[in-house]
């Protein structure tokens, strides 16, 4: 999953990672920002839509590409879904196969409208193809059967006073005529020269870029064909209209000294393919290293990260411990302020929050660990009429040095905020009770008064027992 765009649910290209986390093709991230106006991640939508925020909101400069991603999908082992085709490999040659696949369908560069596997392109160019080439029966030269071209070679005979010095300028014309009308749109721009390659504009672009040795020994190749072709329409020429002035062969040699020289210009070009080749193979091992202290520095800060997060759980259990200090008695008295108590009582109807548990409290210094527990809508047989208050035996630190069962004497109280009428009761604990026996767990079961107070005479404009939307329960254990 972690491979797939989050717009088109494909294999991500030139993957880029937003603020929020998730990944979008670059040309994705690009139409989703142009096209829509503070867009929002879709995946952010899917899995939280109430916590949408500010690292939600899609924007090309707030994505950073995803080097590591990039890398994982470019060593993906994968292979060609065309049929017939064996081939398999990493994600980082598929493109160029793809270009050479022998069963990859592809139009004919002709132009006839066909499309046929690039494995019988040649079968079907020499046997199917309406724009198939002919050959001139005087010269020997292709010419587009399609294209009814008379060569320039048979008009020669009509001048038979015809001299040297307008042999090359009617060759020119040759050359033209014996040419394709207009160069195919999206071939190579040495297909003149015999390169097959096709695809998109972008494609033959990093092709031409690519292949440029290649490219200039087709050139080469042509020349030399080119001087085969101009020695046979020299000697044809001289053996229509003979020029005894005519050297032939200063002009195969100044025909060689330009081979010569293009020969040299293919060599240099090599020269600067392999040095552009060995800068590039620097480049990928820089990109490499690179890659390698990225990588070191993400596990570093993985492990920062880590480590605050401890940090932050150890000062969070600090400020538990310094509230409950704060809030702990050592006397066996405890008053507990609840506030909220409208909302509490609410969310205890409603089951969100059924009771409360007061901070713990002790009888004495190394004495018994205890805590209250109250639910505001009632439980058991007070459930829905009545508040109810429960007393909690919990696990100390002292329990080993204390004497169990508990027995001492618990007094609740609910007080009234204008100190007229309180609320009091008290219980002795049953001693074969195990709330009262000493604890296993981190607290025993709750034990008490389930039906403290009638909830109608809590709300009673009569006393105050709830003001400012808070009460206050008190609890002494002698």
């Amino acid at each position: 999953q972690k491979f797939l765009c989050s717009n088109c649910n494909n294999i991500l290209k030139k993957a880029l990672q937003t603020l929020c986390g998730h990944r979008y093709c670059s040309a994705c991230l690009t139409w989703i920002v142009r096209n829509n106006k503070n867009a929002i991640c879709q995946k952010c939508k899917e899995e939280d839509p109430n916590t949408l925020g500010e690292e939600s909101l899609l924007a090309e400069e707030r994505a950073f590409g995803d080097a590591a991603i990039n890398k994982e999908i470019s060593e993906l082992r994968v292979h060609c879904v065309t049929l017939g085709c064996s081939w398999s490999g990493i994600m980082r040659d598929f493109e160029e196969h793809q270009s050479l696949c022998e069963y990859a369908l592809i139009p004919c560069h002709t132009g006839c409208g066909h499309v046929v596997m690039r494995r019988k392109l040649a079968d079907h160019l020499e046997n199917g193809c309406v724009n198939n080439v002919a050959v001139c029966q005087q010269c020997h030269c292709s010419l587009a059967s399609s294209e009814h071209q008379v060569c320039v070679f048979r008009e020669i005979k009509e001048f038979p006073s015809i001299g040297f010095d307008y042999f090359l300028y009617i060759f020119f014309f040759f050359q033209q005529s014996h040419s394709p009308s207009s160069a195919n749109k999206d071939g190579c721009c040495f297909s003149e020269v015999g390169c097959a390659f096709r695809g998109s504009k972008e494609k033959v672009k990093e092709h031409e870029k690519s292949a440029v040795g290649a490219h200039m020994l087709l050139l080469l190749q042509h020349m030399r064909q080119l001087q085969g072709t101009l020695c046979s329409a020299a000697r044809a020429a001289q053996g229509l209209t003979p020029q005894p002035e005519l050297n032939l062969e200063k002009v195969i040699a100044e025909l060689e000294n330009k081979l010569q020289v293009f020969e040299n210009i293919v060599a240099v070009l090599n020269k600067e393919v392999e040095s552009s080749n060995l800068e590039i193979l620097a480049f990928r091992r820089q990109s490499e290293l690179d890659q390698n202290i990225i990588r070191g520095l993400e596990l570093k800060i993985a492990e920062l990260h880590r480590c605050l997060t401890q940090k932050d759980a150890g000062l969070s259990s600090l400020h538990k411990s310094l509230l409950f200090s704060e809030q702990a008695s050592y006397d066996g008295i405890f008053l507990w302020k609840i506030t909220e108590v409208g909302r509490k009582l609410q969310d205890s109807v409603t089951g969100r929050t059924v009771s409360l548990y007061s901070p713990a409290f002790y009888t004495a210094k190394y004495g018994y660990k205890v805590c209250l527990r109250v639910y505001l809508n009632g439980d058991g047989t007070g459930k829905g009429t009545h508040l109810s208050l429960f007393f909690v035996v919990m696990k100390g630190d002292y329990d080993a040095l204390l004497p169990w069962p508990f027995r001492h004497k618990v007094t609740f109280m609910l007080l009234d905020q204008n100190n007229r009428e309180h609320v009091i009761d008290a219980f002795r604990p049953d001693l074969t009770s195990a709330s009262f026996q000493r604890p296993v767990n981190d607290m025993n079961v709750a034990s008490g008064c389930p039906m403290f107070l009638p909830l109608a005479k809590l709300q009673s404009p009569k006393h105050a027992y709830v003001k400012e939307d808070t009460l206050f329960l008190k609890c002494i254990i002698e």
